[in-house]
């Protein structure tokens, strides 16, 4: 087996980590104090071919591969994680339903200024009273005048409230089935609608830099062209390219891991206590040990749930299993640099406090630790 990246993938991600080390770095922790979006970052990425990579040329993407995409947020995210989940999101859930679903008209008028980065994405899923119980929402659209009327609450969405938001593909109930089950249709209702109005920036632990809104729908109407794929399949298609979601989250950890273990390296190596250097003692350099180990494995781990993906072949529960996994070691990785760092990983000035202040949202978004959980005891049953 060949676990080296194509040479195209590492030339990739050498030019990515060169642009993250000018155009983000630098200012990440301002961002971060100010709670700034920096929408001139993404513009950049999108100059750079990167704000579509999972979108076919076609439609003015990159046609890149998982395995790439993963390359490339091993950097952004290492360098932070703001921007990062923000591009996630963009890329992910917030651009595939309308490739997978939308009409080729649809593609044009949406999904084409996405992957050029003139505009960035989001997706409107959880509310106020559903989460990890997706079929849970309230959110209804009801078919009036030739379109739709939409009405309710969406909470935690990225992206929905920048300079640059072209607006939201939704997940809405259009009714129930004959049996009292619920339909659901998706649709996207484009910034500036009449109707639909974002909130205040929400207050985060950690993501300070990327936007996050409560989006209210009030008698918010939008054409019958708006909705995207078949009404009463809105569900299954969202599941349906919720895996690479996963994958993309898997990510996240997977880069915020790298940042924690070099930037533990870095401390145990300069900072000296009892005329040496910490990593002289051995309960240093075993909590270093432990945080290489644990990312070299769910290094694999999330790239082969990539290249699965690349293949076309079954990967959901590989996919629920790097995001549990690389998450929780994001987590574990955080919390022992902070320690190697002591007082001074503790105040807000330290590059290490920004990046353990966003490890905890992993186990959380694209699904909880405990929804993967279930996910994968559910497939390894079916598969005894």
């Amino acid at each position: 087996m060949d676990f080296d990246l194509p040479e195209e993938t590492r030339a990739l991600q050498d030019m990515v980590r060169e642009f993250a080390a000018k155009e983000i770095t630098p200012h990440a922790a301002e961002w971060s104090e100010n709670e700034h979006f920096p929408t001139q970052v993404f513009t950049k990425l999108g100059e750079l071919g990167l704000m579509g990579m999972l979108v076919p040329e076609e439609y003015d993407g990159a046609g890149s591969d998982t395995v790439s995409y993963v390359a490339v947020m091993e950097e952004l995210g290492a360098a932070d994680q703001s921007v990062a989940s923000s591009w996630n999101a963009h890329s992910t859930i917030a651009s595939l339903p309308l490739l997978a679903y939308g009409t080729e008209e649809q593609k044009r008028r949406w999904l084409a200024p996405l992957a050029r980065g003139e505009a960035i994405g989001a997706f409107g899923l959880t509310e106020p009273d559903a989460g990890s119980d997706a079929a849970g929402i309230a959110t209804t659209a009801r078919r009036a005048n030739g379109g739709w009327v939409v009405n309710g609450t969406k909470m935690f969405i990225t992206n929905a409230g920048t300079d640059i938001s072209q607006g939201v593909t939704l997940l809405a109930v259009t009714g129930r089935d004959d049996d009292g089950r619920k339909r659901y249709a998706t649709f996207y209702v484009p910034t500036g609608t009449p109707g639909y109005a974002c909130g205040h920036k929400l207050k985060k632990l950690g993501w300070h830099a990327m936007d996050t809104r409560e989006l209210v729908f009030t008698e918010c109407w939008i054409p019958d062209d708006h909705l995207i794929g078949e009404e009463g399949g809105g569900l299954r298609q969202f599941l349906s390219v919720l895996d690479k979601g996963r994958i993309s989250v898997a990510a996240l950890g997977l880069s915020l891991t790298k940042a924690a273990l070099a930037l533990a390296v870095k401390h145990a190596t300069e900072r000296h206590q009892f005329g040496r250097p910490l990593s002289d003692f051995q309960a240093i350099a075993h909590k270093i040990a432990d945080i290489g180990t644990e990312f070299e494995a769910a290094r694999w781990m999330v790239y082969r749930a990539a290249w699965l993906a690349d293949q076309g072949r079954p990967h959901s529960t590989q996919a629920a299993m790097a995001k549990l996994y690389a998450s929780e070691v994001a987590n574990r990785a955080a919390s022992a640099s902070v320690q190697i760092h002591g007082g001074y990983g503790y105040v807000r000035e330290s590059e290490i406090s920004r990046f353990y202040a966003d490890a905890k949202i992993l186990e959380i978004g694209e699904g909880t630790n405990e929804i993967q959980r279930n996910v994968i005891a559910r497939a390894l049953v079916k598969q005894a």
